[in-house]
């Protein structure tokens, strides 16, 4: 099978020669073979574990997004998605991302706050004229 994984702004993965993919479904886990019927299934946050042709088993963290299966092609459409050679390196590349988007997300809302201080303050400033 041909595998292309599709984040918001790039193209995350083209892989080629695929013989399993197993995926993170609302129901559970949910497998695919090159003869599987075509379908849609939406994915939750989870690991999608890919074997290629010599057998080598390969791991991603994915964030919710969608599979699609048609013919001998799979179309993975996620928001976000880390690489890993094991699972545990997978693990730390997971928990890094989320301190640094537990970070970012601080900023903006320090941001906000501070938008929306000034926001009320020149609008009791305007309704007192």
């Amino acid at each position: 099978m041909n595998v292309k994984i599709l984040l918001p702004n790039e193209i995350f993965a083209q892989l080629t020669n695929v013989t399993s993919v197993v995926a993170e479904t609302p129901q559970g886990s949910f497998g695919i073979l090159p003869n599987r019927l075509d379908c849609v299934t939406p994915l939750v946050p989870g690991i999608l574990t890919y074997q290629t042709s010599l057998q080598d088993s390969h791991f991603i963290a994915v964030d919710q997004g969608i599979l699609v299966k048609t013919a001998q092609h799979v179309i993975i459409s996620v928001r976000r998605a880390i690489r890993g050679n094991s699972l545990e390196a997978l693990q730390q590349a997971v928990k890094q991302e989320f301190l640094t988007l537990d970070q970012e997300q601080q900023a903006l809302r320090s941001v906000l706050a501070k938008l929306e201080t000034g926001f009320l303050k020149q609008f009791s400033a305007l309704s007192r004229q």
